[in-house]
């Protein structure tokens, strides 16, 4: 398609706005990259900015010798990975009746979800809650009170939604029942959404530590965020006790925290373009012919 001189400038100024917004998004990361390569020296005098300087690999041979922080990796990928699939399956059953156009209350059940997205009960209630059903340092504690994201919720089902009524009423026609319709027609053709939903369930549960800050006592069971607050808190802490002039471990070195920041982080930025493929477009185009 030929475009004209308008179009061109406009789509020119836009991927220049995007390149400099992408730009501030990668910039603290190449920062954080380039401390945990640099030796302390350089790191203490401020030399560093986007480039290595007195390169030092000391701090991914600690941080990569550290059984906690192995552990505590490998645990994340496993909470994960159940957090999503159990996440997911539940946020299924929850839209696909809501989408349906002969289920009564559905408005009043969908308002009462939109409500959930502006009042919760706080910290200290949800605590009460969790001890009272015997989950503190559970691994259920990470996974079922943030088991249905709202947000998430009306996204699917909004999708679902959007589906023909004409391949619902063929699938009945067929002989389709529930289970069957939304195993062989709703989800195949809500992939690329479920693809977004899953990718988005995973990133906020890999970032999360405030509930394993309030449920989780025992360190086997530390998430990878929360070992990386504890190794920043405690530096922190050191750091003080020292300007104090008390006596007391020496602060963790900052080319070691930002070598944990990465090794935090680079896990899940890897899931993304394993799952861009399903970021399509035009699932439902052609499937109903005209």
């Amino acid at each position: 398609m030929i475009q004209n001189p308008a179009e061109k400038i406009g789509n020119t100024v836009i991927m220049l706005l995007l390149g400099i917004f992408c730009l501030f998004c990668a910039v603290p990361m190449i920062h954080i990259f380039s401390l945990s390569l640099s030796g302390n020296r350089a790191i203490m005098s401020g030399e560093v900015t986007l480039w290595p300087i007195d390169l030092n690999f000391e701090p991914y041979k600690n941080v990569f010798g550290d059984l906690s922080m192995i552990r505590s990796l490998l645990f994340t990928i496993w909470l994960v990975v159940i957090y999503t699939i159990v996440s997911l399956i539940a946020t299924i059953l929850a839209a696909y009746p809501l989408s349906r156009r002969n289920f009564k209350g559905k408005n009043i059940l969908f308002a009462l979800i939109i409500i959930t997205m502006f009042f919760n009960p706080g910290i200290i209630p949800n605590y009460l809650l969790i001890k009272e059903l015997h989950m503190l340092n559970s691994v259920w504690s990470l996974v079922l009170p943030l088991l249905i994201n709202a947000f998430l919720l009306i996204i699917l089902k909004t999708s679902f939604t959007q589906i023909p009524a004409e391949l619902e009423d063929s699938a009945w026609m067929d002989g389709c029942g529930h289970l069957r319709y939304l195993m062989r027609i709703v989800l195949p053709l809500s992939l690329p959404i479920l693809a977004t939903l899953a990718l988005y369930s995973a990133v906020d549960r890999w970032n999360m530590f405030q509930d394993a800050l309030f449920y989780i006592n025992d360190a086997h069971l530390y998430p990878i965020q929360q070992k990386l607050y504890e190794i920043v808190i405690n530096s922190q802490v050191n750091d003080a006790i020292a300007q104090e002039g008390f006596g007391g471990s020496s602060p963790v070195p900052e080319s070691l925290q930002a070598a944990s920041i990465m090794f935090a982080t680079v896990p899940i930025l890897l899931v993304y373009p394993w799952l861009q493929r399903y970021f399509i477009s035009g699932m439902l185009v052609g499937a109903v012919k005209g």
